[in-house]
């Protein structure tokens, strides 16, 4: 499903169905006590990245976590994983083709009572408003919360350090499936280019919400594909 919204540059797996292998020892101690959901979707997630990695050319390699719970890739290899009930993905890409990526999926309903207003901003509850008028069928508050865990973790390769939920401003066009963020805090730079926000894509099919963003690398001479200007 989420190829329709990375672009070619990267390669992606997803699945809605439970993956059964073989995890790496480093894996297999992580979710040694786990309960058996949480090992479900923590087996199938890595067997989706290593799929990944098997159509970029690379050997299958352990996916373990940074401190801030962030996928640790193999060198030369940047990517995002995601899981919620009934979906697991990951996409990855080669560093010369990606700087960062960033994807979530979630479930087409609606946020829990009282989650909205902690994790948006003013400005995104009017478009909210609107958009519930004018499409109901999408939860447009689930898609927010969507939007903002992707542009996380696309924003933590580069910068490496937390993005509050109110530190970006969302905005969703409803017609062209885009969404941007804008950054209300200092970017890094990248290719010589102020990182003042994102751009990505999303989706909506068979009950659940995908957003993504890719950041391409440019040449340094054209802004990065996926960085707002």
């Amino acid at each position: 499903m989420i190829e329709k919204i990375v672009g070619p540059s990267v390669v992606s797996v997803d699945t809605r169905d439970v993956l059964n292998g073989t995890l790496f020892p480093e894996e297999e101690a992580v979710v040694a006590n786990a309960v058996a959901k949480r090992r479900q979707e923590y087996t199938t997630a890595r067997l989706c990245a290593r799929r990944a990695m098997a159509r970029l050319g690379l050997p299958a390699s352990p996916v373990l976590s940074g401190l801030r719970g962030e996928p640790l890739w193999p060198s030369g290899v940047v990517g995002s994983i995601t899981h919620c009930a009934g979906y697991r993905g990951a996409v990855l890409g080669r560093l010369s083709d990606a700087a960062s990526i960033g994807i979530d999926a979630e479930p087409n309903t609606h946020l829990t009572e009282g989650v909205l207003d902690a994790i948006s901003l003013a400005g995104e509850r009017v478009w909210i408003r609107d958009l519930a008028v004018r499409a109901p069928d999408v939860c447009w508050d689930r898609l927010l919360f969507s939007a903002k865990e992707a542009v996380y973790k696309a924003w933590f390769p580069l910068v490496r350090s937390w993005l509050d939920f109110d530190d970006a401003l969302i905005t969703v066009d409803h017609v062209t499936g885009t969404f941007t963020a804008r950054l209300l805090v200092p970017g890094p730079t990248l290719r010589g280019f102020a990182v003042i926000g994102f751009t990505g894509r999303w989706m909506v099919q068979d009950g659940l919400i995908l957003t993504a963003i890719v950041v391409g690398t440019g040449d340094g001479t054209r802004r990065p594909a996926g960085l707002l200007g």
